[in-house]
C-alpha cells in the first residue's frame, strides 16, 4: 500500500506559456494513475498544506525567502516587477514567462506534502511514499533550474532532525545532477547521495563529476555516476548492480529518499540519455530491492520530464517496479531506442570505482 501525497495545488508549480516546466504534469499523472490501477488495496491519496518560513529555514536563508515569495506572487498577481534583483537570487531560467501560476505558494506546497509523507513513513503507517516536487537545483540562496525550494533537501535535513535518523540515502536518478542537493550535504557522513545523471559535460548544470566525492566527514558520501549521452536500460542497470547496490548495502540506510521523473527517457526535449519505458520500471525494482535493507521505508518523488506525451507512462512505470504494482505499461508510441553506451558506461563504473578506493569507501 503506497501513499500518494497530492493536492490539486501542486498544478500551480507552473513558470507561464512557453516555459519547460508547467504545472500540468501534476494534473496528468494523478489522473493516469487513477485510470490505470483502482486506488482500493493499491494507493491512497494523502493531502497536506503548504509550510511556513520556520520550515523554509531548515533550507533556505530568510533573505532569499522574502524575495522569492515578494517577486513570484506579484509575477503571478499581474504586476509589473522588477528584474533588477532577480540575478542575485534566482538565474534567468527561473524567470516566469507570461503570467505564471502561484510558484511560490506551490513550491511550498511540495515540501509540506513531503513533510506528512516523512510523518506517515516514520510512523509506520505506510512502507513508502510517492510526492511530486524534485526541485534539486535549488540551494540556500539562490534558485536555479526550475526550481525554488529543494524539497529533496528538506526531506532529508528534517528526516535527520525531526527524527534523529543518523543515515539516510538520498539517490537522484534525474538526468540532471542534482547540484543544489549536493551542495547541501557535501560535507555530511549522515547523507549518502548517489548521483546517475547525464555527463555533465553535456548537460546543465555542469556538475556532478565522477571525481567529486564529498569534502571533511562528508568524503566518500557523495557518488556521482556521470553517464554518457545515449546510456539506456543495459548501462543503468549495470550502474545499479556494479556501483549502487554494493554502495548502499555497505552504507546501510534508515531510510531511502530517490528523486527524478522522466527526464533520461530516450524521447525527453531536454536531455540526451535513453531509456525506455521499461527501462523505469527496472529502476523502480532495483530501488524496491534496496529498501530490503531499511525495511522497505522509502519516500520517492517525481517531477521531470519534458515529453509530455511519456511523462505519464514513464513515472507509472518507474512507480509500479517500486511499489510492486501488478500492472503492465505499454506506451502507445515506439519504443525502438538501443542501448549505445554500455562501453563507455563500463568505464564510468570503474573510474568511479578506482576514485572511491582510493580514498577507502565501499570497495576494496
Amino acid at each position: 500500500m503506497l501513499a500518494v501525497m497530492y493536492h490539486e495545488g501542486l498544478q500551480e508549480y507552473d513558470f507561464g506559456p512557453g516555459h519547460p516546466l508547467q504545472g500540468n504534469r501534476f494534473r496528468i499523472f494523478p489522473e493516469f494513475l487513477k485510470k490505470t490501477l483502482p486506488e482500493d488495496g493499491n494507493y491512497r491519496f494523502f493531502p497536506g498544506e503548504a509550510v511556513g518560513d520556520e520550515d523554509l529555514r531548515l533550507i533556505c536563508t530568510q533573505e532569499y525567502i522574502d524575495f522569492t515569495r515578494e517577486y513570484f506572487r506579484a509575477a503571478h498577481a499581474g504586476l509589473t516587477v522588477s528584474q533588477s534583483r532577480f540575478g542575485r537570487y534566482h538565474s534567468m531560467d527561473n524567470l516566469p514567462q507570461g503570467r505564471p501560476g502561484k510558484l511560490e505558494e506551490a513550491a511550498r506546497l511540495i515540501i509540506g506534502l513531503e513533510k506528512r509523507a516523512c510523518e506517515l513513513v516514520m510512523a509506520g503507517e505506510y512502507p513508502g511514499a510517492l510526492c511530486f516536487g524534485g526541485l534539486h537545483h535549488a540551494k540556500p540562496g539562490y534558485g536555479e533550474g526550475f526550481c525554488i525550494y529543494n524539497d529533496v533537501a528538506f526531506t532529508a535535513k528534517h528526516l535527520l532532525e525531526k527524527y534523529g535518523l543518523e543515515r539516510v540515502l538520498v539517490l537522484d536518478t534525474d538526468a540532471h545532477a542534482g547540484n543544489g542537493t549536493a551542495e547541501y550535504f557535501y560535507e555530511s557522513d549522515r547523507v549518502l547521495l548517489i548521483d546517475i545523471h547525464q555527463d555533465p559535460r553535456t548537460l546543465y548544470p555542469g556538475t556532478g563529476f565522477a571525481s567529486e566525492l564529498g569534502r571533511g566527514p562528508g568524503l566518500g558520501y557523495t557518488v556521482n555516476i556521470p553517464v554518457p549521452p545515449g546510456a539506456g536500460d543495459r548501462s543503468y542497470e549495470l550502474v545499479f548492480d556494479e556501483l549502487i547496490e554494493p554502495v548502499v548495502w555497505k552504507f546501510q540506510p534508515q531510510i531511502i529518499v530517490r528523486n527524478g521523473g522522466s527526464d533520461p527517457h530516450f524521447a525527453d526535449d531536454l536531455t540526451g540519455l535513453g531509456l525506455t519505458v521499461a527501462g523505469f520500471n527496472m529502476i523502480g525494482r532495483k530501488v524496491r530491492k534496496l529498501a530490503e535493507v531499511c525495511a522497505g521505508r522509502h519516500i520517492d518523488i517525481l517531477g521531470s520530464g519534458y515529453n509530455l506525451e511519456v511523462l505519464p507512462y514513464a513515472w507509472m512505470s518507474l512507480v509500479a517496479g517500486i511499489a510492486d504494482f501488478k500492472v503492465d505499461v505499454r506506451p502507445p508510441f515506439e519504443e525502438a531506442a538501443s542501448d549505445r553506451a554500455v562501453a563507455h558506461t563500463e568505464k564510468v563504473v570503474e573510474e568511479v570505482k578506482k576514485n572511491l578506493r582510493k580514498i577507502g569507501k565501499y570497495f576494496a
